[in-house]
C-alpha cells in the first residue's frame, strides 16, 4: 500500500507534507446492506476505501450480532485443538444447495476455527481434516467475527474456498495487493510543494497537496478483487499505514508511529522513502514420516522495509536498504504483531487467509486430494462466496509535522503472499503423528475435539 510523504524546507522550519488516504466516512446504509465493512474499512460504489467511525462500526458490530444464530452449545467453549472434516463441510454445502437453504453460521465460520494449525489426511477415509484452537463466536467493533473469550478472529468458509481455488496459480504469481499512487501524481505534488513559500508557524494548505497527487489506485492480483480475502489484505495494509503515519493510535504498548520516531529522532533525515509491507513468516512445515499430517509452524506475518527512489517522472527507479527509522518501525511490527493481532482482528485475520493460502499450496503441492481419494466440487468450483465491491482507489489527505532537516519521504508497501515458498520447506517430526492419530477414526459429526 502506498503513502507519498514530501517536505520542503520554509526557511529555517521544515514542514514535512505527510499525503496519506482520505479516511472519509461512508453511508451506514450501505455498509450494512452491501456487506462493504471488512476490517473496519468501507468500499463505497465507486470503489473508493475509507475508514468507518467508531460509532458506524459499532452499529454495524451490533446489527452483525444481532443476525447471528445461536451458537451451538458443543462449540461454545475454548479448545486448543478442534477438527473439521472437508468431506463433510462439501457434503453440507451440496445439502444446502441443493435445498435451496443457507448455510448453517457453524459452517461458515468453520466450527469457531481461529487459526489452522494441523492439516490431517485420511486416505482410509477419503477425507482431509483442518485442526486448530477454537471456541464460539461474537462480533467484534470492526464488523469482524472473532472469538467469544479471545477476540481472535475465526477462519472463514468464503476464504478457505478463495484458498483452494488459487492453489495452482499462486505457485508462480504472487497473491498481493498494493496502493499506488499514479507517477503524474508524483510529479503534480512536486510542483506544488515547489511553488510553496514561507509559511513561518502557520499552518500550510493541505488542499492543493491532496489535490495534485489525486486519487492512488489499487491493485489485486492472486485472488478475486471482489473476495473477503481481498478484502481483508486491503484492510490490512491500510491499518498497517495508518498506524506508521499516526492517523490512527496503536493498540500496543511500545509501539509508536513511524512519525512519532522521526519527530523524536536527533539524526537527520534526508531522501527517506521508506516502504513497508507484509509477507508470510513461518518455520519450515512440520511432517509425519509418511507425509499424512502437517504442522503449520511459526508467527505467519512479517514486516519488511526497503527505500524507493523515484525518478524526475515519478516512477520508481530502484530500491535500497532502509533507513534506520523504517527499519526499526518495521522490526517492532513484527516483534509485537501477535499482541497487535489480539487487538486488531484485522491483523488477526490477514494471518488467517495467510495460514488458509499456506494449506491450500500444500495441498496441491503434495497432491493430497488424490491421497485422500477426496473429491470437493463445490468448495474448488461450485459454490459461490460472498462478493464484495472492488477497491479500486483512496484519496490522498495530507497533514504536517515539524522536522528539522531537509528531506523528501514517500512511504509505500503492500501485502504478499508466496504460500509455496513456505509449502516447499518441510522438516519431519515425530510428534505430529500423535494428532493424526487423535483424528483417525469416522465421526458422526464433522467437527470434533
Amino acid at each position: 500500500m502506498k503513502r507519498l510523504f514530501f517536505s520542503f524546507q520554509f526557511n529555517r522550519v521544515v514542514l514535512a507534507a505527510i499525503v496519506a488516504i482520505c479516511l472519509a466516512p461512508q453511508t451506514f446504509g450501505q455498509l450494512v446492506t452491501q456487506q462493504r465493512s471488512v476490517g473496519g474499512i468501507a468500499i463505497d460504489g465507486n470503489g473508493a476505501v475509507a475508514v468507518t467511525t467508531v460509532e458506524e462500526g459499532r452499529q454495524l458490530a451490533e446489527l452483525r450480532q444481532k443476525a447471528l444464530a445461536e451458537v451451538p452449545a458443543d462449540l461454545e467453549p475454548f479448545t486448543e485443538l478442534r477438527a473439521v472434516s472437508l468431506k463433510q463441510i462439501e457434503a453440507a454445502i451440496a445439502k444446502s444447495a441443493s435445498e435451496g437453504q443457507p448455510l448453517p453460521d457453524e459452517i461458515k465460520y468453520l466450527a469457531g476455527l481461529q487459526r489452522v494449525e494441523y492439516v490431517l489426511v485420511y486416505p482410509e477415509l477419503n477425507d482431509i481434516v483442518l485442526a486448530g484452537p477454537a471456541e464460539g463466536w461474537r462480533i467484534d467493533a470492526l464488523g469482524s467475527v472473532v472469538g467469544a473469550t479471545t477476540s481472535r478472529p475465526v477462519v472463514l468458509l468464503d476464504d478457505l474456498m478463495i484458498a483452494l481455488r488459487s492453489r495452482e496459480t499462486s505457485r508462480l504469481d504472487a497473491i498481493s495487493c498494493s496502493i499506488d499512487p499514479t507517477p503524474e501524481g508524483i510529479k503534480r505534488v512536486r510542483s506544488v510543494l515547489g511553488r510553496m513559500r514561507t509559511f513561518g508557524n502557520r499552518r500550510p494548505d493541505e488542499r492543493p497537496i491532496e489535490k495534485a497527487l489525486g486519487p492512488q489506485i489499487i491493485t489485486v492480483t492472486g485472488v478475486p478483487e471482489t473476495s473477503h480475502f481481498a478484502q481483508v489484505m486491503v484492510a490490512a495494509d491500510f491499518r498497517m499505514k495508518r498506524l506508521a503515519m499516526n492517523f490512527q493510535q496503536s493498540p500496543v504498548d511500545e509501539m509508536p508511529s513511524f512519525m512519532h520516531l522521526i519527530s523524536s529522532s536527533r539524526r537527520t533525515t534526508k531522501n527517506m522513502t521508506p516502504r513497508w509491507w507484509l509477507v508470510t513468516n513461518y518455520q519450515p512445515l512440520a511432517r509425519d514420516a509418511k507425509g499424512l499430517a502437517w504442522q503449520l509452524r511459526g508467527q505467519g506475518v512479517k514486516c519488511l522495509t526497503e527505500e524507493d527512489y523515484f525518478n524526475t517522472e515519478g516512477k520508481r527507479e530502484k530500491s535500497v536498504k532502509a533507513g534506520h527509522l523504517a527499519q526499526q518501525w518495521a522490526q517492532n511490527m513484527t516483534d509485537r504483531y501477535d499482541e497487535l493481532a489480539e487487538h486488531d482482528s484485522t491483523f488477526g485475520q490477514l494471518r488467517n487467509v495467510m495460514d488458509l493460502a499456506v494449506v491450500a499450496a500444500l495441498i496441491e503441492k503434495e497432491q493430497l486430494l488424490d491421497q485422500a481419494g477426496l473429491e470437493i466440487p463445490q468448495l474448488l468450483e461450485q459454490s459461490e462466496p460472498l462478493d464484495y465491491d472492488i477497491p479500486k482507489f483512496v484519496n490522498a489527505k495530507a497533514s504536517f509535522i515539524r522536522q528539522r532537516g531537509n528531506w523528501v519521504v514517500s512511504a509505500s508497501g503492500g501485502v504478499e503472499l508466496l504460500p509455496w515458498y513456505v509449502a516447499d520447506r518441510t522438516e519431519e517430526v515425530a510428534e505430529v503423528g500423535t494428532v493424526h492419530k487423535q483424528f483417525a477414526t469416522e465421526a458422526e459429526h464433522w467437527y470434533r475435539q
